[in-house]
């Protein structure tokens, strides 16, 4: 079974982009980054992003890369430790240069918020908390 994973994200300014990251928190593994592409730590040991500048992405892929300002391929979820830590990173996303694409949503057991990263990818942050489910 897989024990990692890489999300490859295009990115049209790998500078802005990492400065972007930073700001919410996140690190960088210097080893698997250059002036090409960086790696997002988003769980140390097992989930990272490679933010990669459009002309390497492009030599991953004979289809045209994704204008996610104006469609969506992918939405990235991630679980976050509690709710003031899911509107916390909302916040400085969009302090970072990022924006809001929906409205934060209570469902009681799971609190979720999102934001856009300066080259529009979606980025869904959730606190979940099974203990407090709904009886199926």
């Amino acid at each position: 079974m897989p024990s990692k994973i890489f999300v490859n994200l295009p990115v049209k300014d790998l500078k802005k982009s990492m400065e972007f990251f930073k700001h919410l928190g996140f690190t960088f593994n210097e080893q698997f980054t250059d002036e090409k592409a960086a790696c997002l730590v988003i769980n140390d040991g097992s989930i990272y992003a490679m933010l990669l500048t459009e002309p390497f992405f492009q030599g991953f892929t004979k289809k045209a890369i994704a204008d996610a300002t104006k469609t969506t391929e992918v939405l990235i979820a991630l679980d976050i430790e509690s709710k003031q830590a899911v509107d916390d990173m909302v916040s400085k996303a969009i302090e970072a240069g990022g924006n809001t694409y929906m409205d934060p949503a209570d469902h009681g057991w799971m609190y979720q918020h999102s934001f856009a990263d300066l080259d529009g990818h979606q980025w869904e942050l959730c606190y979940m908390d099974e203990s407090a489910l709904p009886n199926q």
